[in-house]
């Protein structure tokens, strides 16, 4: 669905004292350490110190620093500003052998809904021993500074093939409360998408249920524990998500999101959408639009 697609990757090295600090980028991004170590603080998450073989997936890239072993004052990096870079990126000390060498990188996705999936993972998915993820950016670095027939193709698949294997590692029955461990049980994946696929469906409890052939308060439970939100709550954070999105879009008129989200009028919808958002749709437009 999301329709991934490779931006650039880059290779990147630190030595001595450094520090950088990022701004947010509003785009998904990856990293993956061949060697060495660093320390990684990501807005809004504890900081958690990198080792070799550890990948790092941002879905939203929000601001972060990244810093070597010993403190230091922290550069100031705009990556939006930033040329594609043709050559490894070296912080601190320029000569010698580094601390830590990563390989790093960014992708765009092609499909109008990638807002509104991104926006339902983790800021942060840091995984550890999972030495097919660092191989398989390492083709992608290797295939983004080549120019070889193919190119193109080859990166579409790579980064598909990156993405699948960064979020299946991610889930699990060990993964927090959430989307990704909602999608690794078969069951509470079947409602997610019925959600996903039909939110203006006057959808119940009973009836997501005998979609998954489950009892209504087995359902309940399994679907709470797993998501961490009672199903009418997702349900309803997923109809806002849309309509968020819907929004975006200059000259849709307000009544035709509140049908594509499930309401009966612009009215009733209005009053979700201030109760949950904060403020009515039309100024959230306005905003937006600006």
């Amino acid at each position: 669905m999301l329709k991934p697609r490779a931006v650039f990757s880059k290779g990147i090295s630190g030595a001595g004292r450094w520090a950088v600090r990022y701004s947010a980028y509003d785009q998904p991004s990856f990293c993956a350490v061949l060697e060495g170590g660093c320390r990684l603080a990501v807005d809004g998450e504890p900081p958690v110190m990198l080792e070799q073989g550890d990948f790092v997936l941002l879905p939203a890239t929000p601001s972060f620093t990244m810093s070597g072993a010993d403190p230091a004052p922290a550069k100031h990096i705009d990556p939006k500003m930033l040329p594609t870079p043709m050559e490894e990126i070296r912080h601190g000390r320029p000569d010698g052998p580094p601390d830590v060498r990563l390989l790093g990188g960014s992708f765009a996705f092609g499909s109008p809904d990638a807002a509104l999936l991104m926006s339902l993972l983790p800021a942060m998915i840091h995984i550890r021993g999972v030495e097919r993820l660092t191989t398989l950016v390492r083709l992608v670095g290797e295939e983004a500074g080549a120019d070889n027939v193919g190119r193109d193709l080859v990166l579409h698949r790579l980064v598909e093939v990156l993405l699948v294997e960064a979020l299946r590692a991610a889930q699990g029955k060990d993964a927090p409360p959430g989307l990704l461990r909602g999608l690794s049980d078969m069951r509470i994946a079947k409602a997610l998408r019925d959600m996903h696929d039909e939110p203006q469906r006057s959808w119940t409890v009973a009836e997501l249920a005998r979609t998954v052939a489950m009892s209504r308060s087995a359902f309940f439970d399994r679907f709470t524990r797993t998501v961490g939100l009672r199903p009418m709550e997702y349900l309803l954070a997923w109809r806002m998500a849309v309509a968020k999105d819907l929004l975006r879009s200059p000259g849709i008129a307000l009544e035709a999101v509140a049908e594509r989200v499930g309401y009966g009028s612009a009215s009733t919808f209005s009053t979700a959408f201030s109760r949950h958002v904060g403020q009515p749709p039309g100024r959230y437009a306005r905003m937006a639009l600006k």
